[in-house]
C-alpha cells in the first residue's frame, strides 16, 4: 500500500471529516459571537458604564536598565477576564435557545374517556362490590 493511498484512506475516515467541519463550523460560530458582543452587547453596556476601560490600570514596579519603565499592567488582565464572562454568557444563551430549539414538545395528555366508557367503568365497580 503506497504512502498515498494511505493517506487517502486516513484523511477519509469519517472521524477526520466530522473533526474538520466541527471545526471550521466552530470558527464561523465564534466569529458570530465575536461579532455579537463586539457590535451589539457592548455598545449599550458600555454606555451604561460611562466607557469604563480598565485595559490602561497598572502600576510601575520598576525601571529596565535601558531606563523605561516596568509595567505591571493588571487592568489588561482585567478586561479580558471582563469580555471572556460577557462571551461565555452570550454564548450560554444562544446554545440555550439551540437546545430549546431541538427539545420536542411535550406529549399531550390523553384525552378524556367518552361519557358511555365512565359510566360502564362505574357499572362494573359497582358489580364487583
Amino acid at each position: 500500500m503506497s504512502i498515498a493511498s494511505e493517506f487517502k484512506e486516513f484523511a477519509m475516515k469519517g472521524n477526520v471529516v466530522d473533526m474538520a467541519v466541527g471545526v471550521i463550523i466552530g470558527a464561523a460560530f465564534g466569529k458570530i459571537v465575536s461579532s455579537l458582543v463586539e457590535n451589539v452587547i457592548m455598545p449599550p453596556l458600555g454606555v451604561a458604564l460611562s466607557g469604563v476601560d480598565f485595559s490602561d490600570l497598572g502600576s510601575q514596579i520598576g525601571q529596565a536598565p535601558d531606563g523605561t519603565p516596568v509595567v505591571l499592567k493588571y487592568g489588561a488582565f482585567i478586561q479580558t477576564i471582563f469580555d471572556f464572562v460577557i462571551i461565555a454568557f452570550v454564548l450560554f444563551l444562544a446554545l440555550k435557545g439551540i437546545n430549546k430549539l431541538k427539545t420536542p414538545p411535550a406529549p399531550a395528555a390523553p384525552p378524556a374517556p367518552p361519557r358511555e366508557e365512565v359510566l360502564l367503568e362505574e357499572i362494573r365497580d359497582l358489580l364487583k362490590k
